[in-house]
């Protein structure tokens, strides 16, 4: 009977080192993960401010390129209005001869 209870003994004092065993493993690996996804979540928020520098100046240069266009524009109606002025001051010039 000593014996047996000795088998049994031995028995579960294999199977608990088989389970901390595993325990450790897995907590082992449950730090790693974290680790991991604490490390990929401070990439993630880096990229985020990135992209939003990104879309601001995306954004600054829509605005920049629409002034510049506009002006562009103006430019070329100022130039257009002048031509035009000139012409109607030589109709005048020759109706006054």
């Amino acid at each position: 009977m000593h014996i047996e209870h000795d088998g049994i003994i031995e028995s579960l004092s294999d199977k608990i080192n088989i389970i901390i065993s595993l325990y450790e493993k897995n907590k082992n690996q449950k730090e790693k993960l974290q680790s991991e996804k604490n490390e990929l979540s401070e990439q993630l928020k880096i990229k985020e401010k990135e992209i939003e520098k990104l879309r601001n100046k995306y954004e600054t240069l829509k605005i920049v390129k629409t002034v510049l266009a506009s002006s562009e524009d103006a430019h070329d109606a100022k130039i257009k209005v002048n031509r035009i002025v000139r012409e109607i001051d030589k109709c005048i010039a020759l109706l006054n001869r």
